[in-house]
């Protein structure tokens, strides 16, 4: 007779359950602030998009100056002419972005909608691709493809206006609707909890 060992592919999912339990009012209170968040963003869309920028702007140059120090702690390491490269271009961006964050707005839309075109075609590849073994759900696939092309083409249609609203309209989104999936796990967690 054999004793079954507990796999970690079946600890984790119990171990996720158990924690959404213990912790759903945290969950469900974090869920609230992303949607109060992504509301915001929505309505004040250039407010969010100058926000995402500055953020942005700060990451980029810090990143940049710590690069800078650790490069040159390591100067003897092999490739200290690129790592001073990458820093400086880090610290670059991150200057840009923050000595004009309504400029910084147009070169972030524009690698967003390149985000958009690339990963929509890329969804739309795959879709196909794997219509057979998905069966039943590439539909859904070849749909987000589709929405990431069709979001591209509104945001490209709409130049340069578009430039002041779109970054921060969607990160508004992306907080709204992971606020919404945060509160629809802590209230199924809730719900469990009353059941047991």
């Amino acid at each position: 007779m054999s004793i079954q060992q507990p796999t970690l592919s079946s600890e984790l999912p119990e171990a996720l359950t158990q924690s959404m339990r213990e912790h759903w009012k945290l969950f469900l209170a974090e869920g609230i602030i992303l949607c109060v968040l992504g509301l915001g963003a929505i309505v004040l869309p250039l407010i969010a998009g100058l926000a995402t920028t500055v953020l942005l702007g700060w990451l980029f140059l810090i990143a940049g100056l710590l690069g800078l120090v650790f490069t040159f702690k390591t100067s003897s390491a092999p490739g200290f002419g690129w790592s001073i490269l990458s820093a400086a271009a880090a610290i670059i961006a991150g200057a840009l972005l923050l000595w004009d964050p309504l400029q910084g707005l147009a070169p972030l839309t524009f690698v967003l909608v390149a985000y958009f075109i690339v990963d929509g075609a890329a969804i739309i590849f795959l879709a196909i691709a794997y219509r057979r073994e998905l069966s039943g759900k590439w539909e859904w696939m070849l749909m987000n493809g589709v929405t990431d092309l069709i979001l591209a083409g509104i945001i490209i249609s709409g130049f340069p206006g578009t430039l002041v609203w779109a970054l921060g309209l969607l990160v508004g989104i992306d907080l709204l609707f992971g606020g919404a999936a945060l509160i629809a796990m802590a209230s199924a967690a809730r719900k469990g909890l009353a059941k047991s």
